[in-house]
């Protein structure tokens, strides 16, 4: 059995973001840049299924992205992974979901991959499309939003989130894609002997012209910091003191939009 798990390196959300006007993205200067959150729980949720089946599946990781990708890839490795696949793209930021689906499908299709593990989304795009279109070129069962993740006699049985607090029970035979949402498991941490050991996995690198034959399908034109908005009012008090309050305010504001407007 093989397993892949896609991950992608983000931005710390602690970061102070700046844009640079020269490419249109994010100043990574003085950036730390970390796995992105949803992607552990994919790495977590694969390794657990190893562990699992005694250690028989073999786990490979992916990523895609500029050299300081390495660093993601030695701690999914020390996490757990057997070996590690960089796609090397220094423009990283220009791709759309399309076309990083499309690679990572191209890189898959030769493999035999039985089970893709992704995260639901990146947390600076946030688009969460990439493992649903990635599910469709491969002709891949796939199941979203994963929070309850079970394996047996090659069907995945999944719990998703919905709207409002609801969940689902799905089902997949394989091969299959899952995306994974925050809180499906705990991500371990590597441990000192793990992340040695990892140093001795082996890494291909590929450049990413060899894989891209796709060309976008959305453009990204600007990214803006979003407009500062008033802080919030804290009311203290009994119940009955807090409500008058607020009728008070609601009606001091719409006061004052009124006046504005006239």
């Amino acid at each position: 059995m093989k397993l892949l798990v896609c991950i992608k390196q983000v931005p710390d959300m602690d970061s102070q973001f700046v844009i640079e006007k020269s490419t249109g993205w994010l100043d990574e200067t003085d950036l730390a840049f970390r796995i992105n959150e949803y992607d552990e729980y994919a790495i977590e949720a694969a390794i657990c299924l190893k562990e699992q089946l005694q250690m028989e599946p073999e786990i490979t990781v992916l990523s895609i992205g500029p050299r300081r990708v390495e660093d993601a890839l030695k701690k999914a490795l020390a996490m757990g992974c057997d070996k590690g696949i960089h796609v090397l793209d220094e423009a990283y930021f220009e791709k759309d979901s399309w076309q990083i689906a499309n690679v990572i499908a191209t890189v898959a299709r030769d493999k035999a991959f039985d089970l893709i593990f992704t995260g639901l989304q990146s947390q600076d795009r946030g688009s969460a499309q990439v493992g649903v279109v990635l599910a469709e070129l491969l002709n891949f069962q796939c199941i979203t939003t994963l929070v309850d993740f079970s394996f047996k006699d090659g069907v995945v049985a999944a719990k998703r989130e919905l709207e409002g607090g609801v969940k689902a029970l799905a089902t997949a035979k394989l091969p299959a894609v899952i995306t994974c949402q925050l809180g499906l498991n705990t991500p371990r941490y590597p441990t000192l002997p793990n992340i040695i050991k990892a140093k001795r996995k082996e890494t291909l690198t590929f450049p990413i012209a060899n894989l891209l034959k796709e060309e976008s399908l959305i453009v990204t034109e600007k990214i803006y910091a979003a407009p500062k908005k008033h802080g919030g009012l804290l009311l203290e008090g009994d119940l009955e003191t807090m409500a008058d309050r607020l009728a008070g305010i609601l009606k001091e504001r719409t006061a004052a939009v009124r006046q504005e407007h006239r």
